[in-house]
C-alpha cells in the first residue's frame, strides 16, 4: 500500500513537471474516431456510455474503448482490454501492450472518462496522440483541453455537454 502511494506520487509529480509544455489544439474537422478511457472502478454503465456516443452520431466501429479497475481477477473475461496500477512501473512506464497501442492511436476525440485522479489515467491522457482531449472538471486543467463539471454517475449529461461543445467549436470555426 506505502509503495503504491511512493509510486503515484512519483509519477503525479514527473507528470506535473510535463505539464506545462502542453499544446492547445482546437478540434477543426469532424470528428472520426474516439477513444474512450474509463475507470471501471468507479463507473460500471459503459456499455449506456457508448450508446450514448453512438447516438448523436459517432460509429460504433470507430469508437476504441480502454477500461481502468483497481484489481482485475485472473478469470475475468471483458470483451475491451483492460488495465490497472500492476501496469505502471516505477519510472512512470506503462507495461502493457494493449494500453501502449492505445496511447499511440492517434484520435480525433479521447474521452478520459473517470473523475478521480489516479496516476495511471493520467499519465495515458497526457501521453496520447489525440487531437482533442475530454475530461472532467475535477482532474486537473492543464490535462484536456475542455473539462465538463459533472461527476462519472452522470453520463447522459456528460455526453449532452461534450456534443454541445462540440456543435458550438464546429460553428466558430465556419464563421
Amino acid at each position: 500500500m506505502f509503495l503504491n502511494y511512493i509510486k503515484d506520487f512519483y509519477v503525479k509529480k514527473k507528470l506535473k513537471n510535463s505539464l506545462h509544455n502542453l499544446k492547445s489544439n482546437i478540434l477543426s474537422v469532424g470528428i472520426q474516431t474516439v477513444g474512450l478511457l474509463i475507470d471501471a472502478s468507479h463507473f460500471t454503465e459503459k456499455e449506456a456510455l457508448i450508446k450514448e456516443l453512438i447516438a448523436n452520431g459517432i460509429p460504433e466501429k470507430s469508437i476504441k474503448t480502454i477500461v481502468y479497475k483497481d484489481r482485475f481477477k485472473l478469470n475475468d473475461v471483458n470483451s475491451q482490454p483492460g488495465f490497472s496500477d500492476k501496469h505502471l512501473s516505477w519510472n512512470g512506464a506503462i507495461e502493457n501492450p494493449n494500453v501502449n497501442d492505445f496511447i499511440n492511436e492517434k484520435f480525433d476525440l479521447l474521452i478520459s472518462y473517470y473523475d478521480v485522479e489516479k496516476a495511471i489515467l493520467m499519465l495515458i491522457t497526457h501521453n496520447s496522440k489525440a487531437v482533442f482531449k475530454v475530461g472532467f472538471s475535477t482532474i486537473d486543467k492543464k490535462l484536456n483541453h475542455l473539462t465538463i463539471g459533472t461527476n462519472v454517475k452522470n453520463y447522459k449529461v456528460f455526453t449532452d455537454e461534450l456534443f454541445r461543445y462540440i456543435k458550438l467549436f464546429k460553428q466558430n470555426i465556419i464563421q
